[in-house]
């Protein structure tokens, strides 16, 4: 009898542990369906989640910012540090978010696998919005005018006045840039560089005819008092916007706009324009 009872507790044991074992991978189950509640609405569809950047780069103590070097929206003085408009607006963002700002150059063909890869925490280097940007990134609001145009010698400038006569000529443009897409917009026969600085120093070899680059780049570095005094452009591609790139749906791009209307009203964003010689979205 002693024997009959000792079996008898043993089996209820063992449907005890099951039973708790089950109920644990029930309410476990659970848990993982009301997260993924959380994140899909009344229609199916996935919702946006935010992502709290912010708290992470505050932990870090610093923002990591991916460019290349461009003037004037990052390049380098002669003590060899960054400036430039960028430079400084990052600089002044930076400082309301109580974290210093880490500059680091990144291949601009890669630059959303890098953001992605958490290696920086946002693109900002005159950066032209575009759908490709929207679509992998979270995008700032724009805070600066530009455009795409073609630089070449000064000296045959008269003799290319539009996109139809330039068919025959080779240029360089910047991998992964807003010139390289409108090269390919109008057919053009283009070879793709590391950047735009790179670009223009094959205009001045004479490898190729002309480059397509940013006109804010073209209005630094081209025309009277420059180290490209004999170069210039005289016909505009396409009007864009620059703006920052952030991580998909990160909280740093809502803290960012912010910050950026107030240095818009308070005129520190106007006397970097002025500074640059940008013009301001408004």
């Amino acid at each position: 009898m002693k024997k009959f009872l000792a079996i008898m507790l043993c089996m209820l044991m063992v449907v005890s542990v099951f039973a708790a074992c089950g109920s644990k991978n029930d309410t476990s189950k659970t848990e993982d369906k009301k997260d993924a509640m959380d994140i899909i609405n009344a229609d199916g569809e996935e919702e946006d989640v935010a992502v709290a950047d912010i708290d992470a780069v505050k932990e870090a103590g610093k923002l990591v910012i991916g460019i290349t070097e461009y003037e004037p929206m990052n390049f380098k003085d002669e003590n060899d540090e960054w400036t430039g408009f960028d430079t400084e607006f990052a600089l002044a963002f930076c400082e309301k978010l109580g974290v210093t700002a880490e500059f680091t150059v990144i291949d601009w063909d890669n630059k959303y696998t890098e953001l992605d890869a958490k290696s920086i925490d946002c693109i900002w280097n005159g950066m032209t919005i575009t759908d490709e940007g929207k679509l992998n990134a979270s995008i700032s609001n724009p805070y600066v005018k530009n455009a795409q145009v073609v630089v070449m010698a000064n000296d045959v400038l008269a003799d290319y006045a539009d996109v139809a006569s330039m068919a025959d000529l080779e240029f360089a443009v910047e991998s992964g840039s807003a010139g390289a897409q409108v090269a390919a917009d109008e057919g053009l026969n283009a070879v793709e560089v590391v950047d735009q600085a790179t670009a223009l120093q094959e205009v001045a070899s004479g490898s190729v005819d002309a480059c397509i680059i940013d006109i804010t780049m073209a209005n630094a570095m081209t025309g009277e008092g420059t180290s490209y005094a004999d170069y210039g452009y005289s016909v505009e591609l396409s009007a864009e916007e620059y703006g920052v790139a952030f991580r998909k749906n990160s909280d740093l791009t809502e803290e960012f706009n912010t910050a950026m209307a107030t240095m818009m009203s308070d005129g520190t964003l106007d006397a970097l324009a002025e500074k640059y010689e940008l013009t301001l979205v408004k």
